[in-house]
């Protein structure tokens, strides 16, 4: 993968780098991942320490660790306690779970509303995408799916994915949360919905206009995008920037859209031409 001025050596010198770093040595970032962000930068930049530059920012983005996270270690050791507790104990740490990331803590007061307003527009579905999935799974108790229904959870982030795995087998369901990067290699997985939350936006600054192609790969005829009305911290108004960035991506595809207004989010339920 060796690009013009930067040797194969330093490219792996760089993946080991950031890898082993304390910031996220703990997260074990997909080596294609990295070597798909060194690839991007590596046309914009000629100079390692200039990609090295532009790759870590662009790391910190994706993993957003100013968005919060748990102790993943310790959450094993609660969701444990909680199973021999039983259900009311599960759900009390789900909801811890869901309150630690920001953009799960937003949609703790309405996430039952959320859901019901979601599948009276997508129709209750058998078989889920969870895309990009963050903390996302842990609202299952509140969803208002059965036990039949297929869930698949999606994420780069590889203690979140054992522990969502961990979840999956208290509530009896099937360890189907994926350590997987869905923008270097999209879900092959049939379902009848995808979910993809307040992550647009953040795909389109780590690739500039990604999202088209990459809705289109979804083996899915349904796609539930949200996005935040707001920036992180209120102050500005992004309702007309994301509603573009949706549209503009589904441009002169004959999709048809859906919007729906929850609280700080805006949903979109993209429907697939058939």
């Amino acid at each position: 993968m060796s690009k013009e001025g930067v040797s194969e050596e330093e490219i792996q010198k760089l993946v080991a780098e950031i890898q082993g770093s304390p910031k996220y040595r703990g997260i074990d970032l997909p080596t294609e991942t990295l070597l798909d962000i060194i690839a991007l930068e590596s046309i914009h930049h000629k100079k390692i320490k200039d990609i090295k530059q532009a790759v870590k920012k662009k790391i910190h983005n994706i993993v957003a660790p100013y968005l919060g996270d748990p102790d993943y270690e310790q959450a094993e050791i609660e969701l444990q306690t909680a199973f021999q507790q039983g259900e009311a104990a599960i759900k009390e740490f789900c909801k811890r779970m869901l309150n630690v990331h920001a953009s799960t803590r937003e949609r703790l007061p309405i996430m039952e509303k959320f859901y019901e307003q979601l599948f009276s527009a997508t129709g209750q579905p058998n078989s889920i995408l969870d895309l990009a999935c963050g903390l996302n799974p842990f609202v299952l108790p509140w969803m208002g799916i059965p036990v039949s229904t297929q869930y698949f959870a999606y994420d780069l982030h590889h203690p979140r994915v054992n522990l969502i795995n961990a979840f999956f087998r208290s509530v009896n369901r099937e360890e189907n949360a994926f350590y997987q990067d869905i923008l270097v290699q999209p879900p092959e997985i049939e379902a009848d919905v995808a979910f993809f939350f307040k992550e647009a936006h953040r795909f389109d600054q780590r690739q500039r206009g990604c999202n088209r192609a990459f809705w289109l790969s979804l083996p899915v005829k349904k796609i539930a995008v949200s996005l935040p009305t707001t920036s992180l911290t209120g102050k500005h108004d992004k309702m007309e920037q994301h509603q573009r960035l949706v549209y503009d991506a589904i441009q002169d595809l004959n999709w048809s859209v859906q919007e729906i207004v929850l609280s700080s989010e805006i949903l979109f339920i993209l429907q697939k031409a058939v």
